[in-house]
């Protein structure tokens, strides 16, 4: 999900990026630039987290503390949607059984991270989308049958973004510096009024929770 886990020999470091974070691979030579926060040295490269507005942190769990799956930020949180514990049917079966009586809209408990991690706002609405699921409909009222469309459109939909390097809005790179191209081949997110690319009715904008929501009206019945 947010956090990242570095494997250490008696440890993890727990990463979170914040809004502007980013990590780097850079050579030991390279100069330190204004907003880096954190440098992690290797043999030969370095590690360094550039981090402008400071809404990043870097934790350590030291082995002794037991496992870091158990620390009070991450214990809560659901599995990473490649696991076993969403493979195949488990991801719908998830879904479904932390999904009950919950009232608020599925698009909100995806993203509360509970039931999976990793399904962020661009993914969310692309997923949604794929599984043929209205953003609003409430997440206790998803049939078995739409819990395994939308755990299996989770996992496509990452595995696409991850083959495209990621989403760049603004200033996402990698740790090599190169943005990701997942934006280029969205369906329905930042396409407000724009064709569906699958039957021509223009998408639609809402807002949820403060955040924006993409749909098609046709496609994604209610």
């Amino acid at each position: 999900g947010k956090y990242l886990l570095l494997k250490m020999t008696n440890g993890y470091l727990i990463i979170h990026l914040g809004m502007t974070g980013v990590l780097r691979v850079l050579a030991q030579k390279d100069p330190l630039k204004p907003h880096d926060r954190v440098v992690i040295h290797f043999d030969q490269l370095t590690l360094r987290l550039h981090d402008p507005r400071k809404f990043g942190a870097v934790l350590w769990h030291p082995a002794t503390k037991g496992d870091v799956l158990h620390h009070p930020l991450i214990q809560k949180l659901g599995p990473e949607p490649f696991a076993e514990e969403f493979a195949g049917q488990l991801g719908a079966i998830r879904l479904y059984q932390f999904s009950r009586k919950r009232t608020i809209s599925v698009k909100a408990f995806l993203l509360a991270g509970q039931a999976v991690v990793g399904v962020g706002n661009i993914y969310c609405s692309e997923s949604l989308f794929e599984a043929g699921i209205h953003p609003g409909v409430s997440a206790g009222k998803l049939t078995k049958a739409q819990c395994e469309r939308l755990a299996h459109a989770v996992r496509t939909i990452l595995k696409r973004a991850i083959a495209a390097g990621g989403s760049s809005l603004r200033d996402f790179v990698d740790a090599h510096g190169e943005p990701g191209y997942f934006m280029m081949q969205t369906k329905v997110y930042d396409r407000a009024n724009e064709p569906c690319r699958v039957c021509k009715t223009p998408i639609r904008q809402i807002t949820q929770n403060q955040r924006s929501t993409y749909y098609c009206p046709q496609c994604q019945k209610r």
